[in-house]
């Protein structure tokens, strides 16, 4: 195995640490906790559209918000929700269309440049095309996006378009539809596979396709993904599985971006990194002959906080400064108490003030409690 991985440096990788080594093949990194943890390494110069409100203590921007706009799906992903379901917020207790729109527009005049629109699955709120109508009317906003399961997204996706939506993330974990239904509790590879073809013949240019890679489930299936770029504009982004309440983590289930970059690098010797920018979350490659590109998504094993500039606003109204943090703030509350726009900044700095220098690292992750990833939106 490391024979391929002389191929490629450390750093051509995006290893910042030459310790890190590959969980789930030799042994877990001796440094997984603390690699890249100086947030303040990162050099920004602030912009003058943001405010200090977006602004944390690390001298970060977070220009991106992530809006879970629902905690229903109609797919049950072993890595997002337990088997025996979760309990959803009663409707009353979630965010209303008007609510979000505000929201937005006081992130969106603070300086946030992209919204992505999470969920659950975001689709299958009946208002999702209005939202993105007035969303992508804030003015400001450079890029309205979605992560989507990608079920219900061919025959929804044109008046979307129409709609404002700029770009797409294809939730998909395996290309064979037996494992599909295992791997989601659910039928519906085929229409997923179509939403992907749909959007690269609207124009979507490149279609994101998320992969979760989990061993011994689709950890076989990796190099059959990286051939989905050879013809089409499809990204695939292969993700590190990562832990969340109900979802059964565990280390050996892990399939770190080293070893998946093995699997590749033999297959595809000519893969190539590209320069990325500083708050990109991904680690971006592009294969010779090949119309799409790679990517590495390495929260667990090589974490790229000192970067983040990524805030979260959860169906239910709360606020959430780290994915992986377990503090909350509500907006829903001060928003019904009759609170105006000034004392609803006030309440989102502070929430960014106190947002820290990087996540607790895998394991500390895994003991620590969090909502299940249908609460908190993809």
């Amino acid at each position: 195995m490391r024979r391929f991985l002389s191929k490629i440096t450390p750093r051509q990788m995006g290893f910042t640490n030459s310790n890190s080594l590959l969980v789930g093949s030799s042994s877990v990194p001796r440094n997984i906790t603390t690699a890249t943890s100086n947030a303040a390494q990162v050099d920004q110069t602030k912009p003058n559209s943001v405010s200090d409100m977006l602004v944390d203590s690390f001298g970060r921007f977070h220009t991106y918000l992530r809006i879970s706009l629902t905690e229903r799906c109609n797919l049950r992903c072993q890595y997002c929700m337990p088997s025996e379901g979760v309990e959803l917020t009663p409707k009353p207790q979630l965010l209303s269309q008007s609510e979000i729109v505000r929201l937005a527009g006081l992130f969106v005049s603070s300086g946030v440049n992209k919204i992505r629109l999470t969920g659950g699955e975001p689709t299958v709120r009946k208002d999702i095309e209005e939202i993105c109508m007035q969303l992508s009317s804030l003015k400001g906003l450079k890029n309205l996006a979605i992560t989507t399961n990608g079920i219900t997204l061919a025959r929804k996706l044109p008046k979307l378009k129409e709609c404002g939506l700029d770009s797409i993330n294809i939730s998909l974990d395996t290309l064979v539809p037996a494992k599909f239904e295992f791997l989601t509790r659910r039928k519906g590879h085929e229409r997923v596979m179509q939403s992907i073809d749909s959007a690269i013949a609207l124009g979507y240019n490149p279609v994101k396709v998320n992969c979760v890679v989990m061993r011994g489930l689709n950890d076989d299936e990796i190099c059959d993904f990286v051939e989905l770029t050879r013809d089409k504009p499809i990204n695939v982004r292969f993700i590190e599985f990562m832990p969340f309440d109900g979802n059964v983590w565990n280390v050996k289930k892990l399939v770190s971006y080293a070893e998946m970059m093995d699997k590749v690098v033999k297959r595809f010797p000519s893969i190539k990194r590209v320069q990325d920018h500083p708050t990109e979350t991904a680690k971006n490659f592009t294969i010779d002959g090949h119309c799409g590109s790679v990517s590495f998504i390495t929260s667990m094993t090589e974490h790229f906080c000192s970067g983040c500039n990524r805030l979260r606003l959860l169906a239910d109204g709360n606020f959430k400064v780290c994915l992986f943090g377990p503090s909350e703030v509500s907006l829903r509350d001060p928003i019904r108490s009759g609170a105006d726009d000034e004392t609803l900044r006030e309440i989102i700095g502070a929430a960014v003030k106190r947002k820290k220098a990087a996540h607790a690292g895998m394991l500390d992750i895994a003991k620590t409690a969090n909502r299940p990833m249908i609460h908190i939106g993809g």
